[in-house]
């Protein structure tokens, strides 16, 4: 590519600009899932123009950065995340020219973008790995990966017990009779990290990237790139239900943290207020706070939110304990409802009308929070999980091993609908990579936009309040007292009050409504808040 890099946002006029100092500390954040975003070629897969030419819809919509998920060159055994050339787009979707066009077109709407990293792992097909492979037993290239003699007389049992993330052991044995470490699919061999060759590597990759002018990383298995010395057994089955539960020799060690700080020297030495985002599962907030010290990352997805069950009392726990661990190191909390690895959260609120009603009120909540929030594509227009998919359609590799994940990340990765009223509406010419549902005629983005009553109108309007109320955002909360059932808390200038009930509930009026999930009966001094309903009050 021979034509003059992409600016960064701050080289943008400053009223294109969606912050300034600090911007990451309460921006609203987009992921967008390439391959089912929007396809501009017809071949049913989502691409870096689709994406670019969507990204109006975005600037309409309200956030202030986007992320987005792997393009890199890679054989796609795990959607993207199996990486054969970090510095190459896939033709897939597209090339290195449509990935510096799109964040030339961010930045001119006002946008950040954030592309992912996957460190912990590459692709069987990278050409470390293939010389590895090439070379034997006692190359070089064996020492970038964990590769081991095996256990028994003759070496044909695993080095330990570890098991993949998803599912089986996390070891295969090669044609000479080694075996290498792969915590997700036999594709993913794990990278020493502790090699010197693969943190210079990885230096090189980021910069490539901030050259180009994208904003930030979000980083994959954030946890996960070090491992216990010696690699110990575990001791335990079903090792995959432990993550996020407790301190493994395979993930959340503390050496991760000194890469993660190399990292943030070199995000600080360019302009613009690059970042780096941790996908990390650590057992507690404590431990998930630590990636968020000053001198480390910027922001570390809270997914003990996304994973709290439906009610107050389990939300205030969360929402205590994530601020209180992200305020003891000064970083905001990351708030985030659903994304491309977990059940669609309208679904996982018990679906239909009832997962529906509380997903819009977690939303309200979500967003009146301090903090950072990511939004996932589809959620704003309420989407449920696509629960029902032939077998034959299905490309998870959790699907397919069976005993790991769930193996069911296909249902939220279903293409985005966006108009019309048959398959795949909108998306693009060619049909999708995954079939649409029926129904989603009545939830596309063209169906939804003017309906003051749809989940789209929903979050535009909690977006645009967002960036008018001066409360909103970074900043501090005080929770009030409230009924069983029903969280209140208040943020300067206003209130907040979620009913997670199954009835209604009568509260005296804390103010005047300016956005709710669902219609409000008031009575003289008292209001009636519906069941499963938000309200944000300007008091």
């Amino acid at each position: 590519m021979t034509q003059e890099l992409a600016p960064t946002l701050s080289d943008q006029p400053a009223a294109q600009s969606a912050h300034s100092a600090g911007w990451w500390r309460d921006a609203v954040i987009y992921q967008v899932y390439v391959r089912s975003f929007a396809d501009s070629d017809g071949d049913g897969i989502g691409d870096l123009r689709g994406a670019r030419e969507r990204l109006p819809y975005l600037a309409d919509l309200g956030v202030d950065a986007v992320w987005l998920t792997p393009f890199y060159a890679s054989p796609q055994a795990d959607g993207g995340y199996d990486v054969a050339d970090y510095r190459a787009v896939d033709p897939l979707f597209g090339d290195l020219s449509d990935a510096d066009d799109l964040v030339r077109e961010a930045h001119r709407l006002g946008l950040r973008i954030i592309v992912d990293i996957v460190p912990n792992h590459t692709s069987d097909q990278h050409v470390w790995f293939q010389a590895a492979l090439a070379g034997g037993p006692g190359v070089p290239e064996r020492e970038l990966y964990h590769f081991r003699p095996g256990k028994g007389v003759d070496g044909e049992l695993p080095p330990n017990d570890w098991e993949s993330v998803f599912g089986g052991p996390a070891w295969t044995r090669t044609a000479d009779g080694d075996w290498y470490l792969h915590l997700f699919a036999p594709a993913q061999p794990d990278l020493n990290w502790e090699n010197p060759a693969v943190r210079e590597e990885f230096e090189s990759v980021l910069r490539f990237w901030l050259d180009l002018g994208v904003d930030g990383f979000r980083i994959d298995v954030a946890h996960g790139m070090i491992k216990a010395a010696g690699l110990p057994d575990l001791g335990v089955r079903e090792q995959a239900k432990l993550i996020g539960a407790q301190v493994l020799p395979f993930f959340d060690q503390d050496g991760v943290h000194e890469i993660h700080r190399s990292w943030r020297r070199l995000l600080d030495s360019y302009e613009g207020e690059r970042i780096g985002v941790a996908e990390a599962w650590a057992p507690s907030a404590e431990r998930l706070a630590l990636y968020v010290r000053p001198d480390e990352l910027h922001q570390a997805f809270n997914f003990q939110f996304l994973t709290c069950a439906w009610g107050a009392e389990a939300m205030r726990k969360v929402i205590d304990e994530s601020l209180t661990a992200t305020a003891s190191v000064g970083a905001p909390t990351t708030w985030v409802l659903s994304n491309h690895d977990v059940v669609r959260h309208t679904t996982r609120y018990g679906g239909k009308d009832t997962g529906l009603r509380r997903a819009r009120a977690a939303a309200l909540l979500t967003l009146a929070l301090p903090g950072s929030t990511y939004v996932y594509q589809g959620e704003e227009l309420g989407l449920p999980e696509v629960e029902d998919l032939p077998d034959a359609v299905r490309q998870d590799p959790a699907f397919f091993r069976g005993d790991g994940q769930d193996g069911m990340r296909d249902g939220c990765r279903v293409p985005l609908p966006w108009s019309g009223t048959t398959a795949p509406y909108g998306f693009g010419t060619g049909g999708s990579w995954l079939p649409q549902p029926d129904s989603w005629k009545d939830l596309s983005a063209q169906a939804q936009t003017g309906d003051p009553r749809s989940t789209l109108e929903l979050y535009r309007s909690a977006l645009a309040l967002r960036r008018e109320l001066p409360g909103l955002g970074d900043g501090g909360m005080e929770w009030l007292d409230g009924p069983e059932g029903v969280l209140v808390f208040a943020r300067p200038g206003l209130v907040c009050t979620l009913n997670t009930l199954a009835a209604e509930v009568e509260l005296p009026v804390p103010g005047r409504p300016v956005l709710a999930t669902a219609a409000l009966e008031f009575t003289g001094r008292a209001v009636r808040i519906p069941r499963e309903t938000c309200v944000w009050w300007a008091v």
